[in-house]
């Protein structure tokens, strides 16, 4: 006869699923756990947040992004591409890529720089494309996670903090659950 396994410690079960919400307290993450056994995580989030936005294609994305620098980012340099990148995978912890290309035209050297978010995230509330998008762009000033990079963060968008901890509970909801959010 075949011995039945150990029943799953619920906290080690939601180990895996909570692999977005490492950095924050014991007590926040308990929190989440419980919402997911209750089924209610994806009730929060929509309750929250009731309608993803309607910036599907990439030149709608690059307007976005041109108009958000244009308003906070005037003297930096300029954003030649704004895409969305279905080969970025949110598993590898990147939501967006900043990327610096530079030629030799001549005598000078030329930088163009792109932007990429993940696919993923054309099915996501305005206001979290607007965490990933004013991050990417903050990286065009400061390059490393920083003070200084938080602050230019937080002056872009003033509920930065909020809306990266919601698009973890998102990533976190999409890690245990097959349902999406957003249609």
């Amino acid at each position: 006869m075949a011995a039945t396994p150990p029943p799953l410690n619920t906290a080690s079960a939601h180990a895996a699923s909570l692999k977005y919400l490492g950095a924050y307290s014991e007590q926040t993450r308990a929190q989440v756990a419980q919402l997911i056994d209750q089924d209610q995580l994806a009730t929060v989030l929509r309750q929250r947040y009731p309608r993803a936005h309607d910036i599907r294609t990439d030149r709608a994305l690059f307007d976005y992004v041109q108009d958000l620098r244009s308003e906070f980012l005037r003297n930096a340099d300029p954003i030649n591409k704004v895409a969305y990148d279905n080969k970025i995978q949110v598993i590898q912890h990147a939501l967006g890529l900043h990327t610096a290309i530079s030629r030799v035209q001549g005598s000078k050297l030329k930088a163009k720089r792109e932007i990429r978010i993940a696919t993923v995230f054309k099915q996501v509330p305005l206001e979290l494309l607007r965490m990933i998008t004013v991050h990417e762009l903050a990286h065009v000033k400061e390059k490393a996670h920083d003070k200084a990079f938080y602050k230019l963060c937080c002056y872009m968008e003033p509920h930065y903090h909020q809306y990266e901890f919601d698009l973890r509970l998102v990533l976190t909801h999409l890690d245990s659950s097959t349902t999406p959010l957003w249609t």
